[in-house]
């Protein structure tokens, strides 16, 4: 059960995450990231100051060390020339005051010689971690500053990928239905098309309809010549008895409508 809820949680988390990237402006992103990039250089800045401090720290009780010891070897050889004077003189007490009190600074010398040598190994390893540090900084520095100059090629490659965008949804709204009242460019394209070709075809009907007239016409012409041709030669033969009657006026066909006089 705890296992299936983990899972359960891990999945609606990443799921979260996804929607929150997918929404996100790039823009706000891009300025929380160089803000997190410039608290981790002011983190490990901080860092790098405590260890170099460390290293200074151990240099001045180290120099302090090396002044007590040379202090100490000095009264060292001063305790041991007093009691070597004290027993010349015969003063054998003074002389041995002067060997304890040698015998005791020399303890105390031994003391400050091992704390020296610590010191030494500690200022060492120390220093070797203050370059490290150093290193570490200079470093992350170079890599935030190229951070922030890439800031405005990032920006500017935002700006063109929002216009691009933005061009794409136009040039894909020109394809798409934008509203149920609204017809598409193919519709209105194919309802021009298709009153083109009505009214192409209607023209052509009208040029038909002329070109019949005129075929009757001429028709009706050549049979008005044919009957006065006829009457012609039956006057020559002597055919008619009587005057022919003169031939009744052929109507002439009315002109098409819509066609021109």
């Amino acid at each position: 059960m705890i296992k299936a809820l983990k899972k359960w949680w891990k999945y609606l988390t990443a799921k979260f995450n996804k929607s929150f990237d997918e929404k996100a402006d790039p823009a706000v992103q891009l300025e929380q990231a160089l803000r997190e990039a410039q608290d981790q250089h002011r983190r490990l800045k901080e860092q790098a100051a405590n260890v170099i401090a460390n290293q200074k720290q151990a240099e001045i009780r180290l120099n302090g060390k090396m002044t007590e010891l040379e202090k100490l070897n000095a009264n060292a050889r001063q305790a041991l020339i007093m009691a070597a004077d004290a027993g010349k003189a015969g003063d054998t007490a003074k002389a041995t005051q002067y060997n304890q009190a040698a015998e005791t600074i020399a303890n105390q010398l031994i003391q400050v010689e091992r704390d020296v040598e610590g010191l030494k190994t500690m200022v060492i390893d120390a220093a070797q971690a203050s370059d490290q540090a150093k290193a570490a900084v200079q470093q992350n520095s170079r890599i935030l500053q190229q951070k922030l100059s890439e800031k405005q090629k990032l920006l500017s490659q935002l700006d063109q990928a929002k216009m691009q965008e933005e061009m794409n949804a136009a040039m894909s709204q020109l394809q798409e239905t934008v509203g149920d009242d609204v017809p598409t460019l193919n519709e209105v394209q194919q309802k021009i098309e298709a009153r083109y070709a009505k009214a192409k075809a209607t023209s052509e009907l009208q040029d038909m309809s002329v070109e019949s007239s005129i075929l009757e016409v001429e028709q009706a012409t050549a049979n008005v010549e044919a009957q006065s041709r006829l009457s012609e030669l039956r006057t020559e033969l002597g055919l008619d008895a009587a005057p022919a009657a003169a031939p009744a006026a052929v109507e002439q066909p009315k002109p098409a409508e819509g066609a021109p006089g």
